[in-house]
């Protein structure tokens, strides 16, 4: 009996070795897997790191650039305020960011009046007046204001100061802060808006939308507002004579309305961006004006 009892007893031992040796042999294996896991990812962060490093992940430049080009044009309601008037909104891509316009504003106080727009410093404010003027949106228009910042303000077809298209959009160029709100800039300092500055306001600040200053005299102030979009070159007597216009009081005690004579908008035109010499002659924007749709 106590034979057998130990032939059993060695049986028992030797299985219990064998379950043993398999638990540990599964242990070891598990153990380089999980060893070999964590090299991986090492292995991989260092590459995804090295990767990200050297701009792998960089989107592509043109898709980069295409993202740049992108305006936002915020709907406003043509509905609620009916000084508004609803001639669609510009295109939001692939709208130049260089080079310049020229916009010509015929009026009926002389001259034509030429200014220079900088795409490249505006190409939101410059790709809205652009659509406008294509739609005939300022021809026969007043300008209803001589501000007391010396500037002349146009742009606006119900003549209230509070209507424009029915969509508006941000700031793009406004100068910095002045040292001082001095209307004269010290020596060699020059002003925030110089004689001749073509600039956006808006009926809210920072809500551009059709509205325009042309300022006649230099202007320095400590808190700018206005978006810089361009520069006279031509025709600037005639915003200076129209500043010299005497003026009434508008509705809100401020006198700025000219008093005898309506300065009229006769044509606001804007050409497109020079064609290189393989290409077709410039035309202007509103060369082939389409129909405007009523005011909402």
């Amino acid at each position: 009996m106590a034979s057998s009892r130990d032939r059993q007893r060695k049986l028992a031992r030797a299985k219990l070795d064998r379950q043993m040796a398999r638990r540990a042999a599964r242990v070891r294996r598990r153990r380089q897997i999980q060893a070999g896991v964590g090299v991986a990812v090492v292995l991989a962060l260092i590459v995804v790191g090295s990767a990200w490093g050297l701009g792998a992940f960089d989107r592509d430049p043109a898709e980069n650039s295409a993202a740049e080009d992108v305006c936002l044009w915020t709907p406003q309601d043509a509905a609620a305020n009916t000084n508004l008037k609803d001639v669609g909104t510009p295109a939001t891509t692939g709208l130049p960011t260089e080079g310049v316009r020229t916009m010509t504003v015929v009026t009926n106080q002389g001259a034509p009046v030429t200014a220079e727009l900088d795409v490249a410093s505006a190409p939101c404010a410059v790709a809205s007046i652009s659509h406008l003027a294509s739609r005939s949106f300022y021809d026969n228009t007043k300008c209803h204001e001589i501000t007391t910042e010396g500037a002349v303000r146009c742009g606006d077809p119900s003549g209230t100061g509070l209507g424009g298209p029915a969509y508006s959009f941000y700031d793009e160029n406004v100068p910095t802060a002045a040292p001082s709100p001095s209307a004269s800039p010290a020596p060699g300092q020059p002003a925030t808006y110089p004689k001749g500055t073509v600039a956006m306001i808006g009926s809210a600040p920072g809500a551009n939308g059709s509205q325009f200053l042309v300022f006649f005299k230099d202007f320095t102030t400590a808190d700018p507002k206005y978006s810089i979009i361009g520069r006279v070159t031509s025709g600037l007597e005639t915003i200076e004579k129209i500043g010299k216009l005497p003026t009434v009081d508008n509705g809100s005690g401020a006198k700025v309305k000219p008093k005898d004579d309506d300065v009229v908008v006769q044509s606001l035109t804007v050409t497109e961006p020079a064609p290189s010499p393989a290409a077709t002659p410039t035309t202007t924007a509103s060369a082939t004006p389409a129909a405007s749709p009523s005011a909402g």
